[in-house]
């Protein structure tokens, strides 16, 4: 029975030492890793920051739409990093994209869309691999399609598997 307690007594004195170094040691780490991923994030455009510059962003005109297309994670969710290389790879075939602006006559053709638009601004799309005219923007690009270049909507872009 003494032996329990004197071990019980000597854990509880240096295992809280030991473990708040290294809480310590890995708080520090992983603040340094945050502040990193959120400059990363605040510089790669995206739906939740695109309200900061989408006056500056061109007006598609006529019957063009403009799509920012969804950019892939970093990193995949047991810890890899994805290279730069796959990762430019990745954005050009992406195929799903976040409709930021319409131009006046998307959608007006009551022949061509008799049931009426197919998608609306805010609304996640899915187009052709290489569809559209790409440009090149601060943080990434975005891509001006034709309104008849829209395959269907998507509630959830992660959902459809982008890599190739």
């Amino acid at each position: 029975m003494i032996l329990k307690e004197q071990t019980s007594l000597n854990s509880d004195k240096e295992v809280p030492k030991t473990r708040l170094a290294l809480d310590e040691k890995y708080q520090e780490e992983n603040k340094k890793e945050k502040e990193k991923e959120s400059l990363e994030k605040s510089k790669r455009v995206d739906e939740t920051n695109i309200g900061d510059i989408k006056e500056e962003l061109p007006t598609p005109s006529g019957w063009r739409l403009l799509v920012l297309p969804f950019t892939p994670k970093e990193k995949t969710k047991g810890g890899i990093l994805i290279a730069q290389e796959t990762l430019d790879k990745y954005r050009i075939a992406v195929n799903c994209g976040y409709v930021i602006k319409m131009g006046p006559l998307a959608y007006k053709d009551t022949e061509k869309f008799p049931t009426g638009p197919w998608c609306k601004e805010k609304d996640w799309v899915i187009f052709a691999r290489y569809a559209g005219s790409r440009l090149p923007i601060e943080g990434g690009e975005v891509r001006i399609l034709n309104d008849d270049e829209v395959l269907g909507t998507i509630k959830n872009p992660e959902s459809v598997l982008h890599y190739i």
